[in-house]
């Protein structure tokens, strides 16, 4: 093993250097790319080499979880000047790669995309959005006949800005299907070249932000590698190879005291909480559909064992209503309501629950049988290869057979897990992809409750155990059509929401997930960290929109 390890190292750092890019010039980025890459389409962001959203094209806005802050980019502003108009105004300047220059046009023209073709991941704003209007050469009115403030708000770090005069002539088919080999966006770094193993992004000179922003990009090029393992990825940065890792790299204390690794925290757990990992539990499967069961389990799960275990304290346990610790989120925190319906760990509590509800093993083979003395065996699962997660639902398993549920843990396929989970075909699942820090906490409440997953036969933002309550429904809209503004409603619906998912517990958070973040300072210095915050340092596809492009801004080379 320590052969192959050694021999496949060696293959890796020769195909990463023999183009010769000079090196102070040069950050390499691993965490992001895993499989070839072979789209740039703004349009299929989720297909698309990390980066393509941020490095190549950008944003009316950004927004920063570090601060709970929207930050004006292509935007010079925006604001409410109605209760049903946004308005905008563009910065002065703007041009795409091109040279040619960025227009109110091409904002009406990406927004209206949305419109024209209903394959668009963001067509559904239409819905809700009446039309567009040019108030002046630099300023534009979006009227909505239905403003959902919190959506919203979601769309314009999203959306990225595309060029009129390039995407107008394209077909529906190359729009949805495209790969779009050439990009030309507006931000500070275009595509260069690209080959199995990495995409290189090259630095656009003749950025608009260098004038308009004062803001200059440091490395002349941004190598986002396809490394093949968590083992290659620590080998990488131990020798100053990989300047900037997003992988869960274990052993961290070492690295940090050995090969001067740099990440967020100097002490556990090390990273910023990048999302809420739980598990759904499949409520129309009997007997999870029994409430009362859910919540003996969510008594009986040990979620520290877990932070200990699999992520080396790397992570910390959740709150029972699974908000994220992030200012934005924070700040509508229902204490009160946490306080009387939430749970914590107590095995104990969860046995008396079972004994209550006649859940008892009447046949003494160590497990309970239901009311009617039926035996019942569940599974969980997660997809095999992701270790930590293995460890998780292994952890979980144990503590539940300890209070006498047999419950068995699975590790199908990652394509396998996907269909279990976006279809409904599972028990009980570990999960945490719809549940990521955003700019509203409305998304982590519409990821959990997700109300049209219960009538569809694949639902793939969130939802997946198919938990029905007409309520909730009417909660998430609500708290979707209220101004951030007024904050006393805000907080008022986020307890309203937290109190029926602490009931009737269709989502258990568990824990937050890291932003997993190391940093080698070979080469590179002046990493963000929480004595210099200045910006969220993750390069996942759709966080260079929360902060990280900014860290490319600041780094130093040495």
């Amino acid at each position: 093993m320590k052969k192959w390890f050694v021999v496949v190292f060696a293959l890796v750092a020769i195909a990463i250097f023999a183009q010769g890019f000079e090196r102070n010039q040069t950050v390499y980025i691993g965490g992001s790319l895993w499989s070839p890459p072979s789209n740039w389409n703004p349009f299929t962001s989720w297909n698309a080499v990390a980066g393509t959203i941020g490095l190549v094209y950008e944003t009316l806005f950004l927004y920063d979880p570090l601060v709970g802050q929207f930050e004006p980019w292509l935007a010079e502003s925006g604001e409410w000047v109605k209760p049903d108009t946004f308005r905008v105004k563009l910065r002065n300047n703007l041009t795409w790669q091109d040279g040619k220059q960025l227009t109110i046009d091409d904002i009406i023209f990406t927004f209206e995309l949305g419109k024209k073709f209903s394959g668009i991941n963001y067509s559904p704003i239409w819905n809700w959005l009446s039309r567009i209007e040019k108030v002046d050469s630099r300023t534009i009115d979006f009227i909505f006949s239905d403003p959902r403030y919190q959506e919203w708000g979601q769309q314009l770090i999203s959306i990225a800005i595309v060029p009129k005069h390039i995407w107008e002539g394209k077909s529906e088919a190359d729009i949805l299907q495209g790969a779009n080999e050439k990009p030309v966006g507006s931000g500070s770094y275009y595509v260069e070249s690209w080959a199995d193993d990495r995409n290189v992004f090259r630095k656009n000179a003749n950025w608009w932000g260098i004038k308009e922003l004062g803001l200059n990009p440091k490395p002349e090029r941004v190598v986002v590698l396809r490394v093949l393992s968590n083992n290659v990825a620590v080998g990488m940065l131990m020798k100053g190879e990989l300047d900037w890792s997003n992988f869960f790299l274990p052993g961290i204390p070492i690295l940090q005291k050995s090969y001067g690794i740099h990440t967020w925290f100097k002490e556990p757990p090390y990273m910023l909480p990048a999302n809420t990992t739980g598990i759904f539990l499949n409520v129309r499967k009997y007997p999870l559909s029994v409430v009362e069961l859910r919540r003996a389990m969510a008594y009986a799960i040990d979620p520290n064992k877990i932070v200990d275990r699999a992520f080396e304290k790397m992570v910390t346990a959740s709150n029972a209503a699974g908000i994220m610790p992030v200012p934005g989120w924070m700040k509508y925190y229902p204490d009160e309501t946490v306080q009387k319906y939430g749970f914590k760990y107590d095995p104990e509590k969860a046995k008396a629950i079972l004994d209550e509800i006649g859940f008892k093993d009447i046949n003494k083979d160590g497990f309970r049988e239901d009311a009617q003395g039926r035996p019942f065996k569940l599974t969980i699962e997660c997809p095999y290869g992701w270790t930590d997660w293995m460890v998780s639902i292994q952890s979980i398993a144990e503590d539940l057979r300890k209070v006498g549920l047999n419950v068995e843990p699975i590790y199908p396929d990652a394509s396998k897990y996907n269909d279990d989970l976006y279809g409904g075909k599972f028990d009980i699942i570990l999960n945490n992809y719809v549940t990521g820090v955003s700019s509203t906490i409305w998304s982590y409440f519409n990821a959990v409750f997700y109300p049209d997953a219960v009538n569809a036969d694949y639902s793939y933002s969130g939802n997946f155990g198919k938990y029905h309550n007409p309520e909730v429904a009417t909660l998430l809209d609500e708290l979707n059509r209220t101004s951030s503004n007024d904050q006393a409603k805000m907080k008022e619906l986020v307890a309203q929401l937290s109190e029926i998912l602490l009931k009737d517990l269709p989502f258990i958070p568990l824990w937050y997930n890291g932003a997993w973040f190391q940093a080698s300072s070979d080469v590179w210095s002046n990493w963000p960290d929480t004595s210099n915050p200045y910006a969220w340092p993750i390069g996942w596809a759709g966080h260079w929109q929360l902060g990280g492009i900014k860290v490319l801004f600041n780094i130093e080379a040495k």
